[in-house]
C-alpha cells in the first residue's frame, strides 16, 4: 500500500479511477477544451440587476497627487500667496498636520478650461485634456487618515487598518470572471511592492481563489511571469501529469468538502497550467501595431496602459495599474519638479488608453478610476521658500479622483472644496459611497453582496456607503 495515498483510495480501485481519468483525458483534452463547471468559483454569475460596466481599470497614482495642481483649480490662493493659512482653516485639521502646515502657495501651472463640458484641467495634462468632456472629476472625497498605509488599506479593502477582503476580490465574488484561461484580478506594479504590500490586492477571508494577481511589469530580464513555463517536460507529459495530481485533489477535496482552501488550490493550478499560453499572448504588448504602441509611448506607464486594455477585452475583470512602487506622488518637498515629470509619464499614456478603449467601443461598459489615496495641502510644509524645493503635506478633507466610462457622468464635476482647497465645501463623498457606487454600476447592490465569516455578514461597504446619484447617468 502506498503510504501517501489515502486509506480508503486502495491500489485497485485507484487504477481504475486513474484509468478513466486519463482515458477522457485523452479522449476530449479536458484540461484545454472542456466548460467551466457550474460551481466553479469563478463562473459568470448574474448581477442583481442590469449593469452599465462590466469591469474596471483602476489607475492607481499612489503617494497622493496634489489636486490644487492638477484638477481642483483654487486662483483666490494667488491673493494669499506665501501667507500663513487663516487659524479658523488651519484649526479644523487634524492634529497630525497642524504642526506641520506652512504657509498657502498658489499652484504654478494655469489651468483652462477644455471640451463643451468646460472642465478645468492643468496645463500638466494636455493629452489627457483633450478627454475632458468624457471625465467626471470628483473633488469632494474624504478619507480617514492621513497616512499612506490606512488611505491605500481604506482605498482597496474598505477598511482603514483590518486586512479585509479588496475590491477586486469582491467583484469576482459576485460577478465571477468572463476569462477561462487568466486570472479575474490582475495587479500591475512596474518595480517593487507599495506601501501596505500584498493587503491591498488580499482576498482577507474570501476564498484564496479571489486574490488578486500581482505582476511586477519591470521584470524583462526574464519571464514577466516568473515560473509560468515548464521547460523540463514535453506539453503532453505535463497535462498528464496535471491530470494526476488534479484526480487526487479532487479526491482529498471531496472528503473535505467543508474546506474552500482546497478548491482554490485546484482552480489556481488548472488555470495556471491554462495561462501558459493565454497569459503570454495577453502580455505581449509587440503584437499591438506599431501605430497603437506610438500612441501609447515606448515608456513602462505606455506598456502598462496597453496591457491594461488588452486584459480587459480579454475578460479580466479588474485591471489596477500603480505608478510605481512606495509611494512617488508622495511630495513632501520639490513638488513642483516632480510633479511635472509625474504627469508627464503618465498624461500620454492614460489618455491614449482613453482614445483606445472608445475606438474599440469599450469605454461605455468599461468604468476606469483615476486617483490616489488622498491629496495634497494647498499650504506648503517648513519655511523653505525656493520653488524647486517646497513640497505639500498629505490632505483627506477635500481630495480630487476622476472616473470614466461605465455609466458615470461624462463631463462633469461633483463637489467643491473651500477657497483654499482644505475643506469640503459640498457634497463630501467618503470611500464607501465611492465603492458602494462602482459596486452598482456592475450590478452589484453593496448591502447584498456578503460573505459570511466569524459569525456575522460582512461586506466591502462594512454599514456605510451610499450610491452617488449624481454621478451617473
Amino acid at each position: 500500500m502506498n503510504p501517501f495515498l489515502e486509506p480508503s483510495l486502495n491500489r485497485r480501485s485507484f487504477l481504475q479511477q486513474a484509468g478513466i481519468g486519463f482515458g477522457a483525458i485523452a479522449a476530449s483534452d479536458l484540461l484545454v477544451q472542456t466548460d467551466v463547471e457550474p460551481t466553479a468559483p469563478l463562473v459568470v454569475r448574474e448581477s442583481h440587476f442590469p449593469a452599465k460596466a462590466k469591469r474596471v481599470i483602476h489607475l492607481f497614482m499612489n503617494g497622493g497627487p496634489s489636486q490644487v495642481d492638477t484638477f481642483d483649480p483654487k486662483p483666490s490662493l494667488k491673493a494669499h500667496h506665501r501667507k500663513p493659512l487663516p487659524f479658523s482653516i488651519k484649526n479644523r485639521l487634524q492634529r497630525t498636520q497642524k504642526g506641520r502646515v506652512g504657509n498657502i502657495w498658489a499652484s504654478p501651472f494655469e489651468f483652462q478650461k477644455h471640451g463643451q463640458s468646460g472642465q478645468d484641467i492643468s496645463e500638466l495634462f494636455p493629452n489627457m485634456a483633450r478627454h475632458a468632456d468624457d471625465l467626471c472629476v470628483i473633488r469632494s472625497m474624504v478619507g480617514e487618515v492621513a497616512n499612506h498605509s490606512p488611505g491605500l488599506l481604506l482605498t482597496n479593502t474598505g477598511h482603514s487598518t483590518l486586512p479585509r477582503p479588496s475590491v477586486g476580490s469582491w467583484l469576482l465574488y459576485g460577478l465571477g470572471n468572463e476569462s477561462e484561461d487568466l486570472p479575474g484580478y490582475v495587479v500591475l506594479i512596474p518595480n517593487g511592492i507599495p506601501t501596505a504590500q500584498s493587503r491591498n490586492w488580499t482576498s482577507s477571508f474570501l476564498p484564496g481563489v479571489y486574490q488578486g494577481t500581482h505582476i511586477e511589469t519591470a521584470n524583462r530580464r526574464s519571464e514577466l511571469i516568473p515560473h509560468l513555463r515548464r521547460r523540463d517536460i514535453r506539453s503532453g507529459t505535463q497535462r498528464a501529469q496535471i491530470a494526476l495530481t488534479q484526480f487526487l485533489n479532487e479526491h482529498h477535496r471531496r472528503r473535505r468538502a467543508d474546506d474552500e482552501r482546497l478548491s482554490s488550490r485546484i482552480h489556481s493550478m488548472e488555470l495556471a497550467f491554462r495561462m501558459q499560453s493565454a497569459a503570454t499572448d495577453a502580455f505581449d504588448v509587440t503584437k499591438e501595431p506599431e501605430s497603437i504602441r506610438k500612441m501609447y509611448g515606448d515608456t513602462e506607464q505606455g506598456r502598462n496602459m496597453i496591457m491594461a486594455r488588452r486584459l480587459a477585452e480579454r475578460g479580466v475583470r479588474y485591471v489596477q495599474v500603480y505608478y510605481g512602487a512606495g509611494q512617488p506622488w508622495d511630495n513632501h518637498s520639490g513638488i513642483f519638479p516632480r510633479i511635472k515629470k509625474l504627469c508627464a509619464d503618465t498624461d500620454k499614456p492614460i489618455a491614449a488608453l482613453l482614445t483606445d478603449l472608445k475606438t474599440r467601443g469599450m469605454l461605455d461598459d468599461t468604468l476606469v478610476i483615476w486617483g490616489g489615496e488622498m491629496g495634497r495641502t494647498s499650504t506648503i510644509q517648513s519655511k523653505v521658500t525656493d520653488p524647486n524645493r517646497v513640497g505639500r503635506d498629505h490632505h483627506i478633507d477635500g481630495y480630487t479622483i476622476w472616473m470614466a466610462g461605465g455609466g458615470i457622468n461624462p463631463g462633469s464635476v461633483y463637489g467643491a472644496t473651500d477657497e483654499f482647497g482644505m475643506g469640503v465645501a459640498s457634497h463630501p463623498i467618503s470611500m464607501h459611497d465611492l465603492h458602494a457606487t462602482f459596486l452598482h454600476q456592475l450590478g452589484l447592490d453593496h448591502k447584498r453582496l456578503t460573505y459570511r465569516y466569524s459569525g456575522r455578514d460582512f461586506r466591502l461597504t462594512d454599514v456605510h456607503g451610499e450610491v452617488i446619484d449624481g454621478i451617473l447617468t
